[in-house]
């Protein structure tokens, strides 16, 4: 599957800086507003320790992750939605994203620009959101013309996508995002909207608060975990300068770095996987001596649909799926272990895949 998570925010609260350390692009990172004007994508491993579990067992010629790809978008500003800051083009760039992770500033630097003039989480929020939802309503708008007069002769689907439209419109322009609108979803024949879009966000805080925060650090981070709410999502506060270092450095310095600072993990490790989460995705697994493989699959998908994602005569051509839980898998040392035991369940076109199951497909086409 080719999902992609896109990194917004204003200008210099971090973004390029998380994107490089995510795939060690090396997008220039400026003190400046709109450093980066293309758009950069980096395809990064979302980090599983389940793969590693079943290669040790395995002994696999080769080791295949599942993959996330980010894309670092220019910083939006006041107006972008009017073309402020290269705005449209940068608006456009955000519209082909399946989800967005939203970098807030919750430090102070007095060596990096504020485009606002200073830290202030909730009006940074409120400044992207509106600009997305100015953005939106004009798409909305131009929706509806294009069919409110097919609507008025009577032609259902032109009925619905009217109505369907009025219903977003009357939303936004009261700036309540497409994802909160009741129905709005459920109403769109294809998902178009900025706003629509599953939204995480990242609290970039300073390298001295990681150890101990300092009072004004953790207001900051309570006024985006106020905006996270109306979503239901989540805040992930990092320090996008340490993990920078943290990747740079070799394993066994990066071990000792860590452990001064009491981090269990890179911080980014579970921004990756909170953003796959996001986005409604699990991970099944194939192994055999030729490559142990994570393969990416809605959490809701029959087994038919997981076959699927590595070839489509595979769906087509659907018999069964020879099916071992992780855990099963890993308890009773592989296969081998698991079959003997009965654990190897056979299951047919209507099983649901779980998070974590390793699957031998059987097919014929």
């Amino acid at each position: 599957m080719g999902i992609e998570c896109g990194i917004v925010g204003l200008p210099n609260v971090g973004k390029s800086t998380l994107f490089n350390t995510l795939t060690a692009a090396g997008v220039p990172a400026e003190n400046f507003p709109f450093c980066t004007v293309d758009p950069h994508r980096g395809v990064v491993n979302v980090p599983d320790r389940r793969i590693d579990q079943l290669s040790v067992i395995v002994k696999p010629e080769r080791v295949v992750p599942a993959l996330m790809t980010f894309v670092d978008i220019a910083g939006l500003v006041k107006g972008a939605s009017d073309g402020e800051g290269l705005g449209n083009q940068f608006l456009s760039h955000i519209r082909e994203v399946n989800a967005i992770a939203h970098v807030v500033r919750c430090f102070e630097d007095d060596n990096i620009i504020h485009v606002m003039g200073g830290v202030d989480p909730k009006r940074d929020i409120e400044i992207i959101e509106l600009e997305l939802c100015l953005s939106d309503l004009e798409t909305a708008k131009k929706r509806f013309d294009r069919v409110e007069k097919l609507a008025r002769s009577g032609n259902a689907e032109a009925k619905a996508e009217a109505d369907a439209m009025k219903l977003i419109m009357d939303g936004l322009g009261k700036g309540i995002p497409v994802r909160r609108i009741p129905g709005a979803k459920e109403k769109l024949s294809q998902d178009t909207f900025l706003t629509s879009k599953p939204v995480l966000y990242v609290a970039n805080i300073a390298e001295g608060d990681v150890k101990e925060m300092s009072a004004q650090t953790k207001k900051w981070i309570a006024a985006v975990e106020e905006a996270a709410k109306l979503d239901q999502t989540i805040v992930i506060p990092l320090s996008v300068s340490l993990e920078s270092q943290l990747r740079a450095m070799e394993p066994a310095d990066r071990e000792v770095f860590q452990a001064e600072y009491g981090i269990n993990e890179p911080a980014l490790d579970r921004f990756i996987r909170d953003a796959y989460r996001l986005l409604g995705l699990q991970t099944y697994f194939t192994a055999g001596v030729k490559e142990v493989r994570a393969w990416t699959i809605p959490v809701v998908c029959s087994a038919p649909d997981a076959a699927g994602v590595i070839h489509s005569d595979f769906k087509r051509g659907f018999i069964r799926a020879e099916t071992i839980a992780f855990r099963d898998y890993i308890q009773l040392q592989g296969e081998k272990g698991a079959r003997e035991k009965g654990l190897m369940r056979s299951e047919g076109k209507e099983y649901q895949v779980q998070d974590g199951d390793v699957i031998l497909f059987r097919f014929g086409v």
